[in-house]
């Protein structure tokens, strides 16, 4: 039988050589579950094996029940019926194998019924789930519903919750876009208010809510009146009932089998998420990283599918008497897309290990408030890193599915184009992700702020001093040479001290932290393997040219756009 797990290589590798060590002290807090709960690990060797048996059961369900019926599920879609919805027939067994499977508590505790699983490996499971079926990701991964209520929500709100998730009894969504707030979520106006008895109750009209048909949803509304900005929305967990209503489900270009609802709610009756005010400024700013994280192994998912069935492909077709993959163009195109896939998912390990440790931090100093005076620098510089690689990532994978979706379907040639071919599918469901959870300017908003400050070379530099075990000391150079160029970049545009120019060239800087970053992880990895120094040297020979390029634009002044825009956009000739 295939398993999506065990026949990807990289994931192996990566599997190997990860260092999980404090993300497993963390997230087991010691161990402390030891004893009280079946299958709970008692070593971090343990707890290594215990996840490599949880990925062995969703990479058979995903290479044998949903990847099968993904074509089937894309042709149905799911449908609206008398204002419900109801998923198409293969979502819905696809979902039923995961809860069989008890796989919908992925990372909630195992007081909960969950699974007590890293971040980490979460991201390999929804990754493998995505190459299956992208749109089923968008139902097993909204598991970030759970965590945040896990998070943010008091103990009886734990109780009641969590343990349904985790069984499977209910799924999630969150609902914070609106017609007239998307990205901008300052600009919420769903109305919450209280009763004559107290109760919470919402009104307003929520739109582009992924599985709004979900049993709970995190609604994020404005709790104080007279408010127009953050500071006064707040989170609530609402319940499904007859106060709210589905009008519609979107006619969507991809990810079929997801439905993308609006909703409509009539004085529904709801309950506070932790703190009045905090909703946007920390609640959904953490639930929307982790969905952040969560695309960009989608992304890479999806990209994983597409070259897959791009290089299946170029072996079998013959043009002028030879496989069209022994020429060298189609080479080079599958071999850019095999190194770009496998430099998103050594990204989005590290970044998910960061996210992790940070998540352990504060549960640990939130359970043991006398640890957090040694913990506080740790602590700091871990917020700090996973607010800069969160949306680094979702911006390199999402642009990289695109890419290798897109090429996919040009190494296929017209009968990529053909609904008959699954790469048609993946280029029309990898399209969104990097729009939706803030599109890639979005990202590059949310990342640029941690690259001016400083966060990004350090964490360069620091990289820069682990690779002693390189053998091949050109490649440490290049990487260092990329590393030189993008701090000259970085503190030239600080030192401008031009908050304009600093926005216009905002994503050239974000790009050459990627980069850079991807390059030492890539040393990193070379360090176990002579194919994977192999991988590093053509990635850099293909990013250091990107690199100094962008260099060159920011450091050569130019603002061409900035002082001529009108004209060069609206002028006429």
């Amino acid at each position: 039988m295939e398993n999506f797990y065990r026949d990807n290589d990289d994931i192996q590798f990566h599997m190997k050589h990860m260092k999980l060590d404090r993300v497993i002290e963390l997230v087991e807090d010691n161990f402390a579950d030891r004893g009280k709960y079946p299958y709970a690990p008692v070593s971090k060797v343990d707890a290594i094996d215990g996840y490599d048996k949880i990925l062995e059961v969703v990479g058979d369900i995903a290479a044998n029940i949903i990847a099968p019926k993904a074509s089937e599920v894309d042709e149905e879609g799911a449908h609206y019926e008398n204002g419900e919805v109801r998923y198409a027939k293969g979502t819905q067994e696809a979902l039923d194998a995961l809860t069989k499977a008890d796989l919908m508590g992925f990372t909630l505790p195992r007081k909960y019924g969950g699974l007590n699983c890293p971040v980490t490996i979460y991201s390999i499971a929804i990754e493998i789930v995505s190459r299956a079926d992208a749109a089923l990701m968008n139902l097993f991964g909204l598991q970030d519903i759970a965590d945040t209520i896990n998070k943010f929500g008091d103990e009886d709100q734990k109780m009641r919750y969590l343990p349904r998730f985790a069984s499977g009894e209910v799924t999630g969504s969150m609902a914070l876009t609106e017609p007239d707030a998307g990205s901008d979520l300052q600009a919420v106006m769903t109305k919450a208010y209280q009763d004559e008895k107290g109760q919470w109750r919402l009104r307003g009209v929520k739109r582009f809510i992924t599985n709004g048909c979900g049993h709970i949803s995190l609604v994020l509304a404005r709790s104080e009146e007279g408010t127009t900005d953050g500071r006064g929305l707040s989170m609530f967990i609402y319940e499904r009932d007859k106060h709210m209503r589905i009008r519609r489900i979107e006619n969507k270009l991809g990810i079929h089998g997801s439905p993308t609802c609006e909703l409509q709610f009539n004085d529904a009756p709801a309950e506070l998420c932790g703190k009045r005010k905090f909703g946007l400024i920390k609640y959904v700013m953490s639930l929307m990283n982790g969905a952040r994280l969560a695309i960009a192994a989608q992304a890479l998912g999806i990209a994983e599918a597409a070259y897959r069935e791009a290089e299946k492909y170029s072996k079998e077709r013959v043009q002028f008497k030879k496989a069209i993959k022994e020429m060298i163009p189609v080479t080079e195109m599958l071999a850019n897309m095999k190194v770009k896939i496998e430099a998103g998912r050594t990204l989005l390990y590290e970044t998910a290990i960061i996210v992790d440790i940070k998540n352990g931090l504060e549960h640990i100093v939130e359970k043991y408030p006398e640890k957090e005076k040694d913990l506080k620098e740790e602590l700091k510089k871990y917020t700090a890193l996973a607010a800069l690689f969160t949306p680094m990532v979702k911006a390199y994978n999402t642009e990289m599915g695109n890419q290798v979706c897109y090429d996919a379907i040009q190494i296929h040639g017209g009968t990529g184009f053909m609904k008959e071919f699954n790469v048609e599918r993946h280029y029309r469901d990898v399209r969104i992700t990097n729009i939706y959870e803030g599109t890639t300017q979005l990202q590059v908003v949310a990342a640029i702020g941690g690259i001016v400050k400083g966060v990004a070379i350090e964490k360069l530099n620091e990289y820069d001093k682990e690779f002693s075990c390189i053998s091949d000391s050109s490649l440490h150079k290049i990487a260092k040479e990329m590393k030189d160029l993008t701090e000259k970049a970085i503190a030239y545009v600080r030192d401008k001290d031009d908050a304009e120019y600093q926005e216009y060239h905002a994503r050239r800087l974000v790009e050459m932290v990627t980069y850079t970053t991807i390059a030492y992880l890539m040393l990193r990895d070379a360090c176990y393997s002579e194919r994977k120094k192999d991988v590093a040297k053509y990635f850099m020979e293909l990013y250091l040219p990107e690199v100094k390029a962008r260099h060159d634009v920011v450091m050569n002044n130019t603002s061409t756009l900035l002082e001529r825009k009108e004209e060069i956009i609206n002028g006429k000739n």
